[in-house]
């Protein structure tokens, strides 16, 4: 009897596909055919390997932005690979009218390593926390009626790109021109105890917050005050949320920052790193809360499917063992170790800031507005990271298993970068 899988493998593709040459793209192909959504580097890059990227031109990069912290185990890790291949020759997608076996792994290693009891699977952190605001909202309406339905958020926080969720985000820039604003959301200071206390009331369905604030500052959460939104979802019976998509999965040193703060919400939200680069994402509740979304409440049409759940349970595998997550914790000093000796020199860094692989170095007043200027000389002594906050901030979030060789190459080309800079404002 033929083997499906294997018989499948080996056909041959289509005459004119083997022998159709690639089109020929550019950097300006971008500029001619593609939103202007958004600014991306003049290089373009055609392959990449760990923590180093090429481009076509033949180019190296260190890459210390992981894809914007996705890429915790690096490029094209080989167990990441190998995992995709061998889903791909079996089965790519059937939908949620079935299950597989992937997802079902997947979910079942998140519920055993988290608080969580049930999980949602996705494409994204948008998607992520969309549902999650939609759960929490459902969950308020069913348990308290209607009224109940305000979302408390912070500013300057990023939840992401739909319109729930980056109307939850308090930042204005990103809704600027597109309102009005869906009501009852509701933004207070990050870290200040006393202003979440003020707000909340028993209209709150719930409270979503970062563990620490990423695209806003760089700014971890401290214990004060994911406990106080604890302490306050608990009196007024709402849902607290954590929106651990740029945090988790081993990016600040544990397996969910949450564990490292020692307050745990009631839905977890998680994307970006537990796909390795493939686009995945999920969001996590205990059972009580999950049990609102019963059929027809969510849906996704392909969310959960093998090839992305089959890399992320991969990840997983990878990233949950504590020599693992011990290294993120060695290699975030080595790290900040150089930054400290690059300030020593430069004088650049008015304070380094963060957890674990997720750091951000926040440019003193004379340099205010230039991160981006750091960003694009980066770029040309062959050094890829970030920026964050107001412009002010160089954010750093390399592969969660980079080399100390890597490191340091890299702490070396984002030292030229900024000597770049610096000589020129001083001409």
């Amino acid at each position: 009897m033929l083997d499906p899988i294997r018989t499948q493998s080996n056909l041959a593709a289509p005459a004119h596909v083997r022998e159709a040459e690639p089109m020929r793209v550019s950097r300006a192909t971008f500029d001619e055919v593609m939103f202007q959504t958004y600014a991306p580097a003049q290089f373009v890059p055609v392959r990449a390997s760990g923590s180093r990227i090429w481009d076509s031109e033949g180019r190296d990069y260190v890459d210390l932005a992981g894809g914007v912290a996705v890429l915790s185990l690096g490029h094209c890790h080989p167990a990441l690979v190998a995992a995709l291949k061998a889903q791909a020759e079996r089965m790519w997608h059937v939908s949620n009218y079935m299950v597989n076996e992937p997802a079902m792994r997947l979910a079942k290693k998140l519920t055993n390593a988290t608080f969580a009891e049930r999980v949602f699977l996705c494409n994204s952190g948008t998607e992520a926390n969309e549902g999650a605001l939609k759960t929490a909202r459902k969950y308020a309406s069913t348990r308290f009626g209607e009224q109940k339905f305000r979302i408390v958020s912070t500013l300057n926080s990023f939840h992401g790109r739909t319109w729930l969720a980056v109307s939850t985000g308090g930042s204005p820039k990103y809704t600027k021109g597109m309102g009005p604003v869906p009501a009852g959301i509701t933004h207070v200071p990050y870290n200040d105890v006393d202003a979440l206390r003020s707000v909340m009331d028993d209209d709150v369905a719930c409270i979503i917050v970062e563990p620490m604030q990423g695209e806003g500052g760089m700014h971890p959460g401290t214990r004060e005050f994911l406990g106080a939104a604890r302490e306050l979802c608990d009196k007024h019976h709402a849902l607290l949320i954590f929106d651990e998509i740029q945090s988790g999965v081993g990016r600040t040193g544990a397996l969910f920052s949450y564990m490292q703060k020692g307050v745990t919400p009631d839905i977890l939200t998680c994307a970006k790193g537990i796909g390795g680069g493939f686009p995945i994402g999920c969001f996590m509740a205990r059972s009580e809360v999950a049990e609102v979304m019963q059929p027809g409440t969510h849906g996704t049409t392909y969310g959960g499917n093998p090839l992305g759940a089959a890399v992320a349970e991969t990840v997983l595998d990878i990233v949950d063992n504590e020599a693992f997550l011990a290294r993120v914790l060695v290699a975030e000093q080595r790290l900040r170790t150089g930054f400290a000796a690059i300030n020593r020199k430069h004088d650049v860094f008015s304070d380094v800031r963060g957890e674990g692989l997720w750091l951000g170095c926040e440019l003193t007043a004379r340099l205010s507005n230039r991160a981006s200027d750091f960003m694009k000389a980066g770029h040309r002594n062959g050094v890829v990271f970030l920026t964050a906050g107001n412009n002010d901030i160089l954010r750093f979030a390399p592969a969660l298993n980079i080399t100390d060789a890597d490191i340091d190459d890299g702490l070396a080309r984002v030292e030229r970068a900024i000597a770049e800079v610096v000589s020129s404002q001083a001409a």
